[in-house]
């Protein structure tokens, strides 16, 4: 917990700014993000938000921070989020928490993605934490086979009551065990490439800065290797 607050707040000090459209990532991390921005808000800081779940726009709804719908923009200024694994070129495997999709589309409209992250998300090669993939309900089983054909062992995600989980946006989600991704860039293409699948936890090329917390409440942004 102490990483994790430590690496949102330093994130919020170098890349949040009065004026700002902000976007809000999902997780343990981001959580720590929106709780300060909330503080920072009630302090004077004016900035308008777009949350990329459900959970993290009723966090910061309780909090007064501002939203917008993304009808109302074009551009994000910045948007901080977390991630299940960075490697050395900020590749990342988001999705954990079952958000991939949108915080993809928030993303991908973001003139800067920051991603916070404890020391253990830093990886060498992608791949020990099992991909996520969104997946359209109709025909998942024949979606799931197609996955396992591409070299991975595909896990319909269960909540608590062992029923499927449904994203925010009426989904499944597979967790793909790939083992080691030497090449994410292509598996993501093969990816997209196969019907029923919405999205994939990979993004790549996203990542304009990764700022890491470490226990004792240290926090670095990295330069990429």
């Amino acid at each position: 917990m102490e990483a994790k607050k430590a690496a949102a707040e330093l994130a919020l000090e170098r890349s949040v700014q009065d004026g700002m459209i902000v976007g809000l990532g999902t997780g343990s991390t981001a959580y720590w993000a929106i709780q300060k921005l909330g503080e920072l808000v009630r302090q004077g800081l004016r900035i308008q938000t777009v949350a990329t779940s459900v959970a993290s726009e009723e966090l910061a709804r309780s909090l007064g921070i501002p939203q917008l719908a993304t009808a109302d923009i074009t551009e994000i200024d910045v948007t901080i989020d977390g991630a299940d694994e960075v490697d050395p070129q900020w590749n990342l495997i988001k999705g954990g928490g079952g958000a991939l999709l949108r915080e993809k589309i928030v993303a991908c409209a973001s003139r800067k993605l920051v991603i916070v992250v404890d020391e253990g998300k830093l990886v060498q090669q992608l791949g020990a934490f099992p991909l996520p993939v969104e997946i359209v309900k109709f025909g998942w089983e024949l979606t799931l086979r197609k996955l396992r054909a591409m070299g991975c062992e595909p896990a319909l995600r269960l909540a608590a009551d062992g029923q499927p989980v449904v994203t925010d946006n009426g989904n499944y989600l597979l967790d793909c065990r790939f083992g080691a991704i030497a090449q994410p860039a292509e598996l993501q293409a093969a990816l997209q490439g196969t019907p029923g699948v919405v999205e994939s936890g990979l993004f790549i090329g996203l990542a304009r800065e990764v700022i890491v917390g470490y226990n004792g409440g240290k926090a670095v942004s990295l330069v990429r290797s």
